[in-house]
């Protein structure tokens, strides 16, 4: 009974982390959620005992991310402006510190995740379509940057 308590308490907080974020529902059942404030984005992941396999968290505007604070291990999919997979870490354990100077954003999962979220959309899509979320909400700022078209 106990560890059936654990794990309710587990889920409940990251439920209410991630349930105050913008977020879109892939095909295969993959919820992307959207860090956009900057309390949203200086908390993370970090803190949660652990994150369903299904959810995934995208940072807009970071190259750089640390598991200092994390109790589980995380797959990384680096992004360039145009949302294209730049690279993938996998199973970045807690307490490690990982970069990507060419990325514009990440999406952090649960270690082994990477692959199920890369096969529910590609990238570019799924930011648009979290982009499409944020013009809902007019105070929301933007998730990808603005394509410039060349005359």
């Amino acid at each position: 009974m106990i560890g059936a308590e654990a794990g309710r308490r587990g889920e409940n907080r990251w439920r209410a982390r991630l349930g105050a974020t913008a977020n879109v529902d892939l095909p295969g059942g993959v919820r992307v959620h959207a860090a956009r404030s900057f309390a949203q984005r200086s908390r993370g992941l970090a803190g949660l005992p652990e994150l369903p396999a299904d959810r995934a968290l995208h940072l807009p505007r970071c190259r750089a991310v640390h598991t200092f604070g994390m109790a589980f291990a995380l797959d990384l999919i680096w992004l360039d402006a145009a949302g294209s997979v730049v690279r993938v870490d996998r199973d970045v354990p807690p307490r490690r510190h990982r970069m990507c100077l060419r990325a514009r954003s990440v999406l952090e999962c649960r270690a082994g995740a990477a692959d199920s979220l890369l096969s529910a959309g590609r990238p570019v899509a799924i930011l648009d379509r979290v982009d499409q979320l944020a013009r809902l909400h007019p105070a929301a700022p933007r998730l990808t940057p603005r394509r410039r078209h060349h005359s």
